[in-house]
């Protein structure tokens, strides 16, 4: 079995496996006041925040091109691959996981999976991560594919973000709870449901406080030997050190991911977000 994996650029990928010769990567175009931009590409995301705070609109964002799609999967035919892994930004805060499973029948010589990743970002990449070792460990096919639904199934994350407006006017959000969250000063702490949408998970007054309840949450459900944690920020580094400090504190181990969610989930979070990944380990 010749194994290729195919993602998008919402997922940090880890640093050892960012030039594995059988990971292939989609980018995501961003629209800011007419022109469009993909982020590494012609935009940094130092400049991506720079813009958006100028910007008169928010920014939006597209999905990757389902051409590029199909001709990549041809061009792993040819080159000898036999079975293929897809693994996106969740189904739930993007169309393109639903809109590409047509792609399976239409390259019926490969053997292609494309399960709903349910997550973004440092979870996405440690599930990517996750494949290749379990096809270094020569594993069959469905069994990587039944590895990988535990994986997915118990992943999540909360996230905490200073402006809702953004998830609202980019249809992530129901405008309810941003017209709630605005007018009483709430800052509700934010979760991926099990279908990959974010919803809110719980109402908290104060930003403070609501680090300190990630922090009670993650202790209450999640056994720390049992899971890989990451710290996860847009444009929020201060807060995420913070944020890593009181898990510390609390006596979870000094062992966390840390990254900046890319500038397509910028845009739909604002700056200073922040956000705790969880995924349980699965040998």
């Amino acid at each position: 079995m010749k194994l290729a994996v195919i993602t998008d650029n919402t997922a940090a990928i880890p640093d050892n496996i960012a030039l594995h010769q059988d990971l292939y990567v989609l980018n995501i175009p961003i629209m800011i006041e007419g022109e469009t931009y993909y982020e590494g590409v012609n935009i940094s995301l130092a400049e991506f925040y720079s813009k958006m705070a100028l910007s008169k609109e928010l920014p939006k964002t597209s999905q990757p091109s389902l051409v590029e799609l199909d001709n990549l999967l041809s061009q792993l035919s040819t080159e000898g691959y036999t079975h293929v892994i897809g693994l996106f930004l969740a189904g739930g805060i993007s169309g393109f996981w639903q809109n590409i499973q047509f792609l399976i029948g239409e390259h019926p010589e490969l053997t292609i999976a494309f399960p709903d990743s349910k997550i973004a970002s440092v979870p996405v990449g440690n599930m990517i991560a996750s494949i290749f070792k379990w096809h270094e460990d020569d594993l069959l096919f469905q069994d990587i594919l039944s590895r990988l639904e535990t994986k997915i199934n118990g992943t999540s994350a909360y996230i905490l973000v200073d402006d809702l407006n953004h998830l609202v006017k980019g249809g992530r959000l129901s405008n309810g709870s941003a017209l709630l969250g605005n007018l009483l000063s709430i800052k509700p702490i934010l979760q991926f449901d099990e279908e990959g949408k974010i919803v809110v998970f719980e109402k908290v007054r104060t930003d403070k406080k609501a680090m300190k309840r990630l922090v009670d949450l993650l202790n209450e459900q999640h056994a720390k030997d049992e899971y890989d944690f990451s710290i996860i920020n847009a444009n929020g580094s201060d807060k995420a050190a913070y944020l890593k400090q009181l898990l510390i504190e609390s006596g979870l181990p000094d062992q966390f991911t840390e990254a900046d969610f890319s500038a397509v989930i910028g845009t739909h979070l604002g700056s200073n977000a922040v956000g705790i990944g969880f995924t349980p380990k699965v040998k």
